[in-house]
């Protein structure tokens, strides 16, 4: 059976094929007017590249993001040069974090012989620095307040109570004039006797002490009253010699903290490095 198109018929399918076709050349004029106004965008987004500026860099490409969404080729540009940007800055990040890290050692090196290394390597994988006059051997059976910190930065402040009573405390008051500050209750506590002595050790880690290590520090030069807390109060002055010694390893925590943010970063930043430089294979 043959299928007879009438006159109308075929203008109208005529007329519908030349629509479309206008349609499209007008949809691809306007694409590529799009790549064409983005292009300005991605030149300055590689001059900001080449000087070093790249947060200008990203903001160029961003815009492309926002102003000229159909622009695809411009946004695939964008993509790769983003990835370039990414890859300067951590390479960036880390020629600064190198230069931190050798200008923190170098100060950990000339500071760590005031200090004891307490370390047993049979069972420690991380040893605690202690000021010389703290150490274990030269305080047998007296009340003072101990600071220590670890290789990797961590600091605490250990009260430990000697007598003839326990007093099963669990915390410290400090105070100088009309201020004070007390830790929260330690949750590292030790009792223990020797020779008919009530030993009490409680940890209070930095950052966790209610700022009672702050207050030692900023008062190592003013007289400091000393409350042990618990079933009974012991009251004490903190002599001299403990307030530097607090002081003191407060100055190396710093520098080992400081280390260790440094380490953390940089393996952040090579992290970072290998994930765009697999994206970057992978296309």
């Amino acid at each position: 059976m043959r299928i007879f198109v009438g006159p109308q018929n075929f203008i109208e399918r005529q007329m519908k094929r030349t629509c479309f076709i206008g349609c499209l050349a007008v949809l691809l004029a306007a694409c590529s007017n799009y790549e064409e106004k983005a292009q300005p965008y991605l030149q300055r987004a590689q001059e900001l590249l080449q000087a070093g500026a790249y947060s200008e860099a990203k903001s160029q490409i961003d815009s492309i993001r926002t102003l000229y969404p159909k622009a695809v080729e411009a946004r695939r540009a964008g993509i790769k040069l983003m990835q370039q940007i990414e890859l300067k800055e951590q390479t960036r990040t880390l020629a600064y974090l190198d230069s931190a890290y050798r200008a923190k050692t170098a100060v950990l090196d000339s500071i760590k012989g005031r200090y004891v290394l307490e370390k047993d390597t049979a069972y420690q994988d991380v040893g605690n620095y202690f000021s010389p006059s703290q150490t274990v051997e030269r305080n047998a059976n007296r009340t003072f307040l101990r600071a220590q910190v670890s290789e990797r930065g961590v600091m605490s402040l250990t009260s430990i109570y000697c007598g003839k009573r326990n007093i099963h405390h669990t915390a410290v008051k400090v105070m100088s004039g009309d201020t004070f500050a007390q830790t929260p209750p330690s949750r590292d506590v030790y009792e223990t006797s020797d020779l008919g002595w009530q030993i009490e050790k409680a940890d209070y880690v930095l950052g966790q002490d209610s700022s009672v290590i702050d207050f030692i520090v900023m008062h190592r030069e003013d007289p400091i009253r000393v409350e042990f807390l618990g079933e009974r109060t012991y009251r004490m002055n903190l002599l001299p010699s403990d307030r530097r010694a607090i002081a003191e390893v407060y100055d190396l925590a710093q520098v080992l903290a400081a280390i260790e943010q440094i380490k953390k970063e940089q393996k952040e930043a090579n992290l970072k490095m290998e994930f765009v430089k697999r994206k970057m294979e992978g296309e």
